[in-house]
């Protein structure tokens, strides 16, 4: 078997609730055995989704899409897999035998684990449509980017009132080139 060079993409089941543990303690794997040249990247995917709370109120939360996985982009070798297999909390890599299989080009971009938009030509006060996502449908503006984040906030009306909300630059069409005149916040 050819050694890769390119960290790849692979997938690892954790058992319940032990998402974030193992993130973490994957992190400092990296960081005492001095690892970030051969990992790249540990991820939870999640999207935001609207939650209403016994008393009526509706809230904007954080949920994660798989739960039980992590997603970690490593260059792959048996000295790592025994390090990783053997974080507490993971149960083993997705693959036969528990052998990782790396992901496929479009299972990455289907999991937002590395998706830019490369012209993203948002500004402040645009007007957007917001396209995927528990808030799909809406339409608001602009009133916050983050180019380093790819995310931006937007007010937008739901429940009949004014909401702001964060949505990933991937997630949103800009209506129009005409911006709206965002009004300065009252100190």
């Amino acid at each position: 078997m050819a050694v890769d060079t390119e960290p790849k993409w692979y997938i690892l089941h954790t058992y319940s609730g032990y998402e974030s543990m193992v993130r973490e303690s994957l992190f400092r794997l990296i960081e005492n055995n001095n690892l970030s040249d051969q990992i790249a990247d540990v991820k939870i995917p999640t999207e935001q989704t609207i939650e209403e709370k016994a008393n009526g109120k509706k809230k904007v939360v954080e949920r994660k899409l798989l739960p039980c996985y992590v997603f970690i982009k490593m260059i792959y070798s048996n000295q790592l897999w025994y390090l990783v297999t053997n974080t507490r909390g993971v149960t083993g890599f997705v693959g036969p035998q528990g052998r990782p299989i790396p992901m496929k080009e479009d299972e990455i971009r289907k999991m937002r684990l590395e998706e830019f938009v490369a012209d993203a030509d948002f500004k402040k006060g645009d007007r957007v449509s917001i396209d995927s996502g528990p808030l799909e449908g809406f339409i608001g503006v602009i009133r916050e980017i983050n180019d380093e984040t790819q995310r931006a906030k937007v007010g937008i009306t739901m429940f009949g009132r004014e909401q702001e909300v964060e949505v990933e630059y991937i997630q949103m069409t800009k209506i129009s080139d005409t911006a709206i005149e965002v009004p300065k916040e009252e100190e």
